[in-house]
């Protein structure tokens, strides 16, 4: 008799967003019978722990990317080249170490660049097949872009988790004129459920992201939160402690939720406050929340996902160092919201059928 397919799947550590986007797929994989191992560290690992907590996970250490407060972000990233290239050439030899220690059939990596086996069928789950770069360096853009694609090529498959034909949620971001030839869509991809509830929450701040940008972030809204007199929550995005603080009378302070404790959360707010990583946005996309969006500064991938959902009047956005809570949510008054859209997984399904018979 067989055995099941044996799946690893590992998501990048950099914020929470790969691991949640893999929460979805990780089902999948179950339901097929498939036996899945996490690899992840850090705060994704205990994320996904405490989803899956019967499911086996193994540390698998990270980039260690330090994110500038006043450096520029170019010259943080060009600094901090040598270090991430051994880094993805360790990363490449420990998967290989892990395929042959766990018999892995195959990966599924997100966003990890060096998580490729020669020795297993290799899934590269990304939504950013163009990285785009500030405008005082797009020159650049054709060289990063056939980088990125060469990084895709080294994968048996891609799977881009948007919709194919527009109306798409990462516009250029995930569509190209030139696809990799090993390229698929499978659809957006979120772990929430819709629900409706009374709406018990002002503002519901959802945060993740890199440090030290996290933790400016969650005080500067703590402390405007504190004043508005509104009913406010803050996540924290910290799975790795399970606490829950009261800051103030009207401020309510957690440290994590899990897929189900955030959906509802989300359905009982009238404004959720977050960064626009693409994550996030496919989440808040399928529930249809209302949203202000603060993008991680210099993260240009944030950043034009907030532009193009400001511009189609969607959500409000403001930068960082210049949120003002109170008029963020005036503003936001004259923006639709997201209009609920099911993610249909059956492209998915497909797909993870289709690895699970090679």
């Amino acid at each position: 008799m067989s055995r099941s397919k044996r799946i690893l799947v590992a998501p990048l550590d950099w914020g929470l967003g790969h691991a949640t986007r893999c929460i979805p797929v990780i089902t999948e994989l179950l339901e097929r019978g498939a036996e899945v191992i996490i690899a992840a560290d850090k705060r994704p690992l205990n994320l996904l722990r405490r989803e899956f907590p019967s499911l086996q996970a193994v540390t698998f250490p990270g980039y260690d990317i330090e994110y500038p407060v006043n450096e520029s972000m170019l010259r943080s990233m060009l600094r901090q080249l040598p270090s991430l290239y051994q880094a993805f050439r360790r990363e490449h030899r420990y998967l290989e170490t892990l395929v042959r220690l766990h018999r892995i059939d195959a990966v599924i990596s997100d966003n990890r660049f060096g998580a490729y086996s020669r020795h297993a069928r290799s899934v590269y789950l990304v939504h950013q097949l163009n990285i785009l770069l500030p405008p005082h360096i797009a020159f650049g853009q054709a060289l990063v872009s056939s980088v990125n694609r060469r990084i895709c090529e080294r994968y048996d498959e891609v799977w881009i988790p948007d919709h194919r034909e527009e109306p798409s949620l990462g516009g250029p971001l995930s569509h190209s004129r030139r696809l990799p030839r090993n390229a698929h869509y499978i659809g957006p991809l979120s772990r929430l459920q819709r629900t409706e509830r009374a709406k018990e929450i002002d503002v519901l701040a959802v945060l993740s992201g890199p440090e030290p940008q996290r933790t400016l972030l969650e005080e500067r809204l703590a402390e405007q939160m504190k004043r508005t007199g509104l009913q406010c929550v803050i996540v924290r995005g910290k799975p790795e402690q399970n606490v829950t603080m009261r800051l103030a009378p009207n401020v309510l302070m957690v440290n994590s939720m899990n897929a189900a404790e955030l959906s509802a959360a989300i359905a009982s707010a009238r404004m959720v406050v977050s960064r626009p990583g693409y994550s996030t946005v496919m989440d808040l996309s399928h529930t249809g929340a209302r949203a202000i969006f603060i993008p991680t500064p210099q993260q240009t991938e944030q950043e034009h996902l907030a532009r193009s959902l400001r511009g189609q009047n969607v959500a409000y956005s403001e930068e960082q160092n210049d949120f003002d809570l109170v008029r963020a949510l005036a503003a936001s008054e004259s923006f639709t919201g997201f209009t609920p859209r099911d993610h249909d997984r059956a492209a998915l399904r497909a797909h993870i059928d289709a690895l699970l018979k090679v």
